[in-house]
C-alpha cells in the first residue's frame, strides 16, 4: 500500500488506486463526467493545491531563489490547520491503501507535487 506523486492526465499505472487531483482548477475544455476516464482525477480535492497567488509566484519564478521562495510560501499555506489535517490524513491512509495525488505539471521538480511528496514523507507517508 502506498501513495503515488503523478502527473494528471497521464496514463495510469497498475495499482495506483484512487486519483486524487490536488489542482486549483478543473482540467479545462474536458466535461466532469469525463475526468476520470481520461485519467485526469478521480476526486478534486484543491485543499492542497496552491493559492492562485502562490501558482503564480510558482509559473513566474525564473531562479533557484524565486523556486525556493514559492516552496517556502506553500510550505507556510500547508501549515495552515485544515491543510496539516489533509496531509496528516492522507499519510495515515498511505499505509493500508493505495491511491494517487497529482497534478497537471509536466515537470516534478518545477511543480507543488514535488512539495507535496516531501511534506507527505514528512508525515510518515509510504510513498511508491
Amino acid at each position: 500500500m502506498a501513495v503515488r506523486i503523478v502527473r494528471l492526465g497521464s496514463p495510469r499505472t497498475p495499482g495506483e488506486g484512487l486519483r486524487i487531483g490536488t489542482v486549483r482548477r478543473p482540467p479545462r475544455g474536458v466535461p466532469k463526467s469525463e475526468f476520470a476516464r481520461q485519467d485526469w482525477y478521480d476526486v478534486w480535492f484543491p485543499n492542497l493545491a496552491p493559492s492562485a497567488e502562490t501558482v503564480k509566484q510558482a509559473l513566474d519564478a525564473q531562479t533557484p531563489a524565486q523556486w525556493n521562495a514559492f516552496v517556502r510560501k506553500y510550505k507556510a499555506e500547508m501549515a495552515a490547520p485544515d491543510a496539516s489535517h489533509a496531509l496528516q490524513l492522507l499519510a495515515s491512509l498511505s499505509l493500508d491503501s493505495d491511491f494517487s495525488v497529482g497534478c497537471y505539471c509536466e515537470d516534478e521538480a518545477r511543480c507543488h507535487r514535488s512539495v507535496l511528496r516531501t511534506l507527505l514523507e514528512e508525515r510518515g507517508a509510504k510513498l511508491a
